[in-house]
């Protein structure tokens, strides 16, 4: 399996009818797309070791989804249930969304042009200052634990709670 991120903004009117839109672009295309926001997103880092340990567990039968996709945004949320994992998901109105787009063949030419249609690309998934209260809320980090650490090392908390998903219960 070979993936591809694609960020960048929308403004979503209905989120039904977006994600049936990326529903038709990936059937069409053969490849799983799983959109995030953006905003809870701790760096590329997070969301490519949150699809590598998708990845892992479906190789070892171990996924709690039936959807890749959303196997993708459990890890990628730092959270066990598949509920709570949807608090990074889309919602009406103008936000920043990174896109993962999963192929068997790595062929995204196709697909990456149907979403340049409909996001405004352009570079959301690093970290900075301004997602520091949406990492700390969604990912329940304490202000113990960014003493301890600091607070410039708040990516790598994120990434702690990624690794973790499997462990807590």
């Amino acid at each position: 399996m070979e993936f591809k991120l694609v960020s960048g903004s929308v403004c979503i009117h209905d989120v039904s009818d977006f994600l049936q839109e990326l529903r038709s672009i990936s059937s069409a295309h053969g490849i799983t797309i799983q959109a995030m926001d953006a905003d809870r997103v701790a760096g590329e880092n997070h969301v490519r070791f949150a699809v590598h340990k998708a990845l892992r567990a479906k190789e070892s039968n171990c996924c709690i989804a039936r959807d890749m996709g959303i196997e993708i945004m459990r890890y990628a949320s730092g959270k066990r249930q598949i509920e709570e994992a949807f608090s990074m998901g889309l919602r009406e109105g103008r936000m920043n969304v990174v896109f993962v787009l999963l192929s068997e063949s790595g062929d995204f030419d196709l697909s990456s042009q149907a979403l340049e249609q409909i996001v405004e690309e352009r570079s959301v998934v690093e970290y900075g200052e301004h997602k520091k209260t949406y990492l700390i809320e969604q990912f329940s980090i304490t202000d113990k634990e960014l003493q301890a650490a600091g607070e410039e090392l708040l990516p790598l908390l994120v990434l702690e709670r990624v690794a973790l998903v499997d462990v807590l219960k």
